[in-house]
């Protein structure tokens, strides 16, 4: 019974995308721009200057409720995979991950997979917001990636 549980606390979305990885990338890796590609409706706007650049980097990012949250970098390879913990500000982490995974497809091509991981989540408070990220939800995020970089938009507008 615990394998089904865990199972169903690992939710993930993949996407092959018409760009460049690094464009992907770059679109992934300034907190700056992710607002613009969020499928969850819940990111308002992060500090432009934030680029991620190596794992145990800390972003911000300002919610749609108002909140800011603390954003932990423990996975990260230039141009491949990001991963990070969020967190209340100034507070650690409760466990949840959030992770980006760009490979070489065929020419100009990139498969992008999008994964929410919360095994570890144990705070029953956020278990309710993290049963309610959805695959759709990923996947929504990925189609609003792809739009952006597909039209090679790294910039805000």
């Amino acid at each position: 019974m615990t394998d089904k549980i865990d199972e169903t606390r690992i939710v993930s979305a993949s996407r092959e995308i018409a760009a460049d990885p690094a464009d992907i990338f770059e679109l992934i890796a300034d907190p700056a721009q992710q607002p613009r590609w969020d499928g969850n409706d819940n990111l308002a706007e992060a500090a432009a200057g934030q680029r991620v650049r190596a794992r145990g980097d800390v972003f911000a990012m300002t919610l749609t409720n108002g909140a800011v949250r603390d954003n932990h970098v423990v996975e990260f390879v230039e141009g491949e995979r990001i991963a990070w913990n969020p967190s209340e500000q100034g507070k650690e982490p409760p466990v949840h991950l959030w992770r980006w995974e760009l490979a070489p497809g065929r020419e100009g091509r990139t498969l992008v997979t999008h994964t929410y991981d919360w095994t570890e989540l144990t705070d029953e408070k956020r278990q309710v917001r993290a049963r309610a990220t959805t695959d759709d939800k990923l996947a929504a995020s990925l189609e609003r990636l792809a739009q952006l970089a597909e039209a090679g938009t790294n910039s805000a507008g």
